[in-house]
């Protein structure tokens, strides 16, 4: 066999050889526990002692029944008009407080079938200046735009989380109140309040964003 020839044959030979340590030496697929699909109210393995998605869907369904089942709200003779107010955050974990809120106005805006109302406050600048773009004859109107039709509120709705912190040796334990209430525009007094207290006990911490 010639010196051409042998080089040819011992190239053909290396490099499949090559190619798998290659690929031996690439990128591998992650391994380890495969993401679990789970419920919004059921309780996970990777769980800390703070607010988790199952006390968030456990309190705004009480407290949205609680809003409905009151006189003011089951009797009213015209659709009340709530606005909501921020939630204070009092507790040690860094959570995003107003999807309290958020999930509240959702569950009753499903449920109550036009029994309640809730003013978009957070739309007020965008609304301004669509009314004065109608008003200035920049965009089509169906209706007289020098009509001023944005509404009061009724109620405002808000709440409040609290929560107590023990950590010994053994662990920490987190108590928390969520507390929530529905006060009168027109008198300031509160119609309707009502609370859930959630107690969890750990080994440790879990860091939460």
């Amino acid at each position: 066999m010639n010196t051409s020839l042998r080089l040819l044959t011992l190239a053909s030979v290396a490099a499949p050889a090559l190619f798998l340590a290659g690929c031996a030496t690439g990128v591998e697929s992650p391994s380890g526990v495969p993401v679990t699909e789970m419920k919004a109210d059921e309780r996970g393995f990777v769980a800390g002692t703070g607010v988790e998605s199952q006390d968030l869907v456990t309190v705004t369904d009480k407290m949205a029944r609680g809003v409905l089942a009151i006189p003011e709200i089951a009797n009213a003779k015209q659709t009340p008009r709530i606005v909501l107010e921020p939630v204070v955050n009092e507790t040690r974990f860094p959570i995003s407080k107003d999807i309290f809120l958020t999930r509240i106005r959702t569950q009753l805006n499903e449920k109550a079938l036009g029994r309640v109302r809730f003013l978009d406050r957070e739309m007020m600048k965008t609304l301004e200046r669509e009314r004065e773009l109608k008003r200035n004859g920049q965009v089509t109107a169906s209706a007289d735009p020098s009509v001023v039709e944005f509404r009061g509120a009724d109620y405002f709705l808000t709440g409040k989380l609290q929560g107590l912190t023990t950590k010994t040796s053994k662990g920490t334990s987190d108590y928390i109140l969520y507390s929530f209430r529905l006060t009168d525009a027109r008198t300031s007094e509160i119609i309707w309040e009502s609370s859930a207290e959630i107690k969890k006990q750990g080994l440790e911490d879990a860091a939460y964003r």
